[in-house]
């Protein structure tokens, strides 16, 4: 028996119901597999807890989270806390503080899925985006000067190292090596960062060189971010720097119909650390409670959680299920269905028995 112990922060508001339908799922799986056992530790890490604490985790929080097998995070942020104290409290520290470099972002439209968008073909929509997940813009450097006076300025600093601008742009290369795909868009703006995107240009340009049979080009972000509207089909992989993939990524999820459709991986592909994973929709507090939280995104992390756990033929078999009752309709009504979140869980879990 294999046990798989896993670090559990539901969070706020709806981010407490995915989670609690991410262990059902997870105890189907382990029924189904017959040689694992999911080990879970929870912890009530959240907005209520800043309010209770001072502060969104304690103090030796990472201690507490590094010996195991991945993390489950739910979504922070609820009214009564700035989201800079929830964001930086929290999420931010994990990521960085475990050298999850790479955020990794499906954006696929699922059969069922219903995008905003005209298009020739489901199939149109269908690429990844990979974040710089630890540095960039999101480093928190930075100062005020004059404060208070008419002379007040906050200077907001980005950091770019060598180290992590090549890590991320050479993973995104090298993940569309393996699997098959022809090109590599990076987002860029050295027209007008004259000095971040230019080095990240600059990277990019020396690292496609190791890569001849892939398409590799510099795009612009605003007119890739008009791209991603006008020609999704044009893209394989998208790699990117914190901020602008953090922005690409939740219009990725427009255009597949709803934020609460995408999931997130936050993943030390060493292994060193633990990695995280996460649906992107946030806490959601205007519908917290009633129900009908959309867990798609959840669960889709948990099938990029169970591949990165070499638990591939139950990452798939969970994929397959999930697209099955996409298809079939059997979603919450962000996305025009009728079922409420424990509803779709349960014909998810169905479903999973019947094609195992």
């Amino acid at each position: 028996m294999r046990n798989i112990g896993l670090k559990v922060i539901p969070g706020d508001g709806i981010g407490i119901e995915v989670i609690h339908e991410a262990k059902i799922v997870l105890k189907e799986i382990e029924k189904i597999h017959g040689g694992i056992q999911f080990i879970f530790d929870e912890y009530e890490w959240s907005c209520e807890y800043y309010l209770k604490h001072g502060e969104m985790m304690p103090k030796d929080g990472l201690k507490i989270l590094e010996n195991c097998d991945s993390i489950l995070l739910g979504a922070v942020g609820f009214p009564g806390v700035p989201d800079h104290i929830s964001l930086r409290g929290l999420l931010l520290p994990i990521r960085m503080g475990f050298d999850q470099y790479i955020n990794f972002r499906p954006i696929k439209l699922l059969p069922g899925l219903k995008s905003p968008l005209v298009l020739s073909s489901p199939s149109d929509i269908d690429f990844v985006c990979i974040r710089e997940n630890t540095e960039g813009e999101y480093c928190g450097k930075g100062y005020y000067k004059n404060e208070n006076t008419p002379e007040e300025i906050a200077v907001q600093e980005a950091w770019f190292s060598r180290k992590g601008t090549e890590r991320v742009i050479r993973y995104a290369f090298e993940y569309a090596k393996k699997n098959n795909l022809k090109s590599v868009v990076s987002g860029t703006k050295s027209n007008s960062l004259n000095y971040s995107m230019v080095f990240w240009d600059k990277i990019f340009n020396e690292v496609k060189e190791d890569y001849k049979d892939i398409e590799a080009r510099s795009i612009l972000i605003d007119a890739l971010s008009g791209l991603f509207i006008l020609k999704p089909q044009m893209f394989d992989v998208v790699v990117a720097s914190n901020l602008f993939g953090d922005i690409l990524t939740d219009l990725g999820s427009a255009m597949l119909g709803s934020i609460g459709i995408s999931p997130s991986g936050n993943i030390n592909p060493e292994k060193k650390y633990p990695s995280m994973f996460e649906p992107v929709h946030g806490s959601a507090p205007d519908i917290a409670g009633k129900g009908i939280a959309n867990p798609i995104a959840t669960f889709w992390a948990l099938v990029l959680m169970l591949e990165h756990l070499d638990l591939n033929n139950m990452s798939a078999l969970l994929m397959n299920s999930l697209k099955d009752c996409i298809k079939d309709g059997i979603v919450t009504p962000d996305l025009g269905g009728s079922y409420n979140t424990k509803q779709v869980t349960r014909e998810l879990c169905s479903r999973l028995m019947r094609q195992h």
